[in-house]
């Protein structure tokens, strides 16, 4: 059974759809039948591992954008370094890794 978490405007979720993708997006809200995601972008595989692309090309990519409750199978928070490539790949900011400040 999935328990299902309430995420916080602003969290960085990863949501699984029925036909197989992965979106990873900045959570809005939870609108009747479904999620509102901004700038929502797709995991993809590649040569150097795993990446981010835009989601749907011929749109504004920082637009808000609902999926529909019935087409996806599974929602979670994302995992620490695919959230940091997404905050890296929408805003350009990169975070850096946790260590001693000098």
């Amino acid at each position: 059974m999935l328990v299902e978490v309430a995420f916080k405007k602003g969290d960085t979720i990863s949501l699984k759809l029925a036909s197989g993708e992965e979106i990873v997006g900045k959570f809005n809200e939870r609108v009747t039948g479904g999620y509102e995601l901004i700038k929502p972008m797709v995991l993809i595989a590649n040569e150097k591992g795993l990446g981010l692309a835009p989601f749907m090309f011929s749109v504004a990519p920082e637009g808000k954008f609902t999926f529909n409750g019935d087409s996806v199978t599974c929602v979670g928070a994302t995992q620490g370094e695919i959230a940091k490539q997404y905050v890296a790949t929408t805003t350009g900011i990169v975070q850096p890794d946790k260590g001693i400040i000098v």
